[in-house]
């Protein structure tokens, strides 16, 4: 089992697995409100912080915190 689990996982590349941790991330019922708070409370504090220190501060997913870093930061670069 875990040979077929880890030839399909070759298959993806590292775009697809970064989408299916997005895709993930906007699933869980906490995901607006903890971006919501870094964007808010967390960031005009701490504009450097890590994925580390959020997950750590927020006690959230290392990719949680990874992908609400990331899309705030593309909301700072590329407003709508």
């Amino acid at each position: 089992m875990h040979g077929l689990m880890l030839m399909n996982l070759e298959e993806y590349s590292k775009e697809t697995l970064w989408q299916l941790l997005v895709e993930t991330v906007h699933a869980s019922v906490m995901y607006p409100t903890h971006k919501g708070y870094t964007r808010e409370s967390i960031l005009p504090q701490k504009t450097d912080i890590t994925a580390n220190e959020l997950a750590e501060r927020l006690g959230m997913p290392l990719g949680e915190a990874l992908v609400i870093l990331t899309e705030l930061l593309e909301e700072r670069n590329f407003p709508a």
